[in-house]
């Protein structure tokens, strides 16, 4: 096992055992496995586009598929064995189809379209089978982008919608790796184009979330609790909440968000179930003591799982592509999803224990800020507001994540925080207060709504006379933890948004040379103390 692909591998460099995520190192080379016969499936896939030939569903398998993978996602053997034996399945069925075509010289083949359930133990799929340090962290700075593309992008796919070039690019991205011909400037070049892809897959999901649940307006999410027995939803995938939502109306079971589920709640479609009582608890690392107490059920639509604990296990439900041994795990049968164990269970369930009471305030997506920007235009030119600062990105457990808690604390009264990801519970239960009425804490939503971000920003600044987005007021603290954010600081710097504050510490995947490369293009910086970046990012 080698893995470094999220903030907090082992000593900074990798984790060579099991994963600190709680990732069995059994694991961890299936999921390398399943990256490889990706690539091979990506190899077969680009002859087919080309050829006019249909690939039956592979789009749908390659995002799943990928998606699995991320930090926090499927900690199944029996699950990452299970896509890779189906996709042997489909690059043979693709494979065939080319043969049968005349569009494939099987004589004059790369070594990735070679793999074969019968070779796949003799080849070398880790990450360190790339021996150059720079070419390797190339490759994998690209495939874990493309990670995050496949993560939203199969949100988007729950709710109808398919972006072939995106899927294109995937394939694309995924080969590319696997050619030793490309140079850095080559793989850089790359990488910078699949934060062009990030940004269209953010749009994606954005429209079709928007266009299935309405725009999210601000809203005061409760987070206290009822005497109703509840099921606890965590992840990110809202059609889950809204089939669960359909499924529990009249039983008399309550449901409550989690996580970076928070947002839902800013949606008008889900402001019409009375029994959507608000959200339990904080961030994904959390979960461990939120979900005892919570007592009654949870389902985990996506990522974010850690492992759980005995007590309270039997009450576990994974759906997509999530998954744990020991959870029960839910699959689609013609997209619908069937909820009713996890509903009878809940009836069975004490209520939740109540963590703590009041609000706090959400559903600061672009729409509902750029209706308002003639108020924040205003209030800048008045002097009231003198910097916005962008802190989006991921929570951790980590202790160096406090930074981020004193950094909102610390910042003058005359400032605005932009921020979605789970980032936003270092701050979001501060009472920071607000400017003219404006919330000093503007939370757009989930981590892919980073994309609201940048169109705030943009809008914004197009308004205050600002071209350049970089002479703007407007700086950038960043946290980090996985692919999802990678995809999201990818996309920051294809739209060549420079002086990025980047932690809490810098990803083990990207090396000293490459590191250079992004300190001189766009002036990244690793975070330091509070007031020495508070100083840098207020001038």
């Amino acid at each position: 096992m080698f893995c470094y692909q999220c903030e907090e591998t082992m000593n900074g460099e990798g984790c060579t055992k099991n994963g600190m995520c709680g990732k069995k190192g059994e694991v961890a080379d299936l999921q390398d496995d399943l990256i490889y016969v990706l690539k091979s499936i990506a190899f077969y896939n680009q002859k087919a586009r080309k050829a006019n030939i249909s690939e039956n569903g592979t789009d749908d398998f390659m995002l799943d598929a990928l998606f699995s993978t991320i930090t926090n996602t499927d900690f199944r053997a029996s699950g990452i064995q299970d896509r890779i034996d189906r996709g042997f399945k489909l690059q043979s069925e693709i494979k065939q189809k080319l043969m049968d075509n005349n569009s494939l010289d099987v004589n004059d083949l790369p070594e990735i379209a070679t793999l074969s359930p019968e070779n796949l133990k003799d080849r070398d799929t880790g990450i360190l089978a790339t021996e150059n340090e720079d070419i390797r962290s190339l490759r994998e700075l690209l495939i874990f982008g493309i990670k995050g593309i496949a993560a939203y992008a199969h949100h988007a796919m729950m709710l109808g919608n398919t972006n072939k070039k995106v899927n294109s690019f995937i394939e694309e991205g995924l080969v590319a790796t696997t050619d030793d011909s490309l140079t850095d400037k080559d793989l850089t070049s790359l990488v910078l184009k699949c934060g062009e892809k990030g940004f269209d897959v953010m749009a994606d999901l954005d429209r079709v979330n928007t266009a299935t649940f309405g725009n999210p307006e601000p809203t005061q999410v409760n987070i206290g609790t009822r005497d109703n027995p509840g099921i606890l939803v965590s992840g990110h995938d809202l059609k889950d909440l809204k089939q669960l939502l359909d499924q529990t109306e009249g039983t008399g079971v309550d449901i409550y968000t989690h996580g970076e589920m928070l947002p839902a709640n800013s949606y008008p479609e889900f402001k019409k179930y009375e029994h959507l009582v608000g959200n339990y608890g904080g961030s994904w690392w959390h979960q461990k003591q939120e979900f005892e107490s919570f007592n009654g059920p949870i389902l985990l639509t996506s990522n974010c799982i850690i492992p759980p604990r005995e007590s309270y296990i039997g009450r576990l439900y994974t759906t997509g592509s999530v998954g744990y041994d020991g959870a029960t795990h839910i699959v689609a049968k013609d997209g619908q999803k069937d909820f009713s164990e996890l509903i009878e269970q809940a009836k069975s369930c004490e209520p939740p224990v109540q963590l703590e009471e009041g609000s706090i305030m959400g559903g600061f997506a672009y729409n509902s800020v750029l209706s308002n920007a003639d108020k924040i235009v205003d209030a800048v030119k008045a002097g009231k507001i003198k910097k916005f600062i962008v802190m989006a990105g991921c929570d951790g457990r980590h202790k160096d994540r406090q930074y981020y808690t004193d950094f909102a604390e610390a910042l003058p009264r005359d400032t605005v925080i932009l921020t979605a990801g789970c980032a936003k519970y270092r701050y979001n239960k501060l009472n920071l207060g607000d400017i003219d009425g404006i919330p000093r804490v503007l939370d757009a939503g989930q981590c892919n709504d980073s994309f609201s971000l940048i169109v705030i920003a943009q809008g914004l600044m197009a308004r205050l006379g600002f071209t350049d987005v970089n002479e703007a007021p407007i700086s950038y603290n960043i946290a980090w933890y996985e692919q999802k954010a990678v995809l999201v600081l990818l996309t920051l710097l294809r739209l060549e948004i420079q002086n990025i504050t980047l932690g809490p510490k810098l990803p083990a995947f990207v090396s000293p040379n490459v590191l250079k490369v992004l300190v001189d293009k766009f002036n990244i910086t690793p975070n330091t103390t509070v007031e020495e970046d508070m100083e840098r990012l207020l001038k």
